[in-house]
């Protein structure tokens, strides 16, 4: 038989930082995995990985993300607000190393672009970068922010303005696929897992079971 294990609130505070961090970054779950992009205002090329990013509504269509204390410089955040516009570019199974290394923290000057080999793609005259190697990319303009007083992070919300994908990843119905589009997700902070898609079921009524719709 397994063993169980059970923490309270007190043995999680008690927590060495670093294990605390691992240990409640991946207990609620696989997380979307996505490179932000954006450009400064003197056109300072910015890419960083985000596993916040959530949606928020589909009319209008809106998305938003954590943004962590801005009490050292956070360039992602500073470009957003400088210009206004901002990219969502969803990981893939080609990119994994390249993405995870824009998590570190790099100077200002520096192009996330650049320093891990990932390309940048403009598309549709949009103000921001996107990256070219990810499969499904997302257009988005700054909307709001709100700050949440608990421990100082932000969520951004962001209006999504447009969304180039292959073709194939899109079913008749508007469902997107995205075990076809080769998409991850994260596990924690540093794990990468390709998921794969069990079933699809019919919409949800009080009097009927759900059917598999998979094709």
């Amino acid at each position: 038989m397994k063993k169980i294990l059970h923490f309270d609130d007190d043995a999680i505070i008690a927590m060495d930082k670093r294990y605390r961090a691992n240990f409640i970054n991946s207990v609620t779950g696989y997380k979307s995995a996505n490179l932000i992009g954006t450009i400064s205002k003197d056109d300072h090329e910015n890419l960083a990985i985000f596993s916040s990013i959530t949606h928020i509504g589909s009319n209008p269509a809106m998305l938003g993300f954590i943004m962590r204390p801005t009490t050292v410089p956070r360039h992602t955040y500073t470009n957003i607000k400088e210009t206004r516009s901002f990219t969502v570019n969803h990981i893939n199974t080609e990119i994994v190393l390249p993405s995870h290394q824009t998590a570190a923290a790099y100077e200002e000057n520096v192009s996330e672009f650049v320093a891990t080999g990932l390309e940048t793609e403009y598309l549709n005259n949009w103000r921001a970068p996107f990256a070219k190697q990810a499969h499904i990319k997302i257009a988005c303009e700054y909307v709001n922010e709100y700050k949440i007083e608990e421990n100082g992070t932000i969520l951004m919300i962001g209006a999504v303005k447009g969304v180039t994908l292959p073709d194939n990843c899109l079913q008749e119905d508007g469902w997107i696929d995205l075990e076809t589009s080769m998409g991850v997700a994260i596990n924690g902070l540093d794990a990468y897992a390709s998921p794969k898609i069990i079933d699809r079921f019919s919409y949800a009524k009080p009097d009927k079971l759900p059917t598999s719709i998979k094709k």
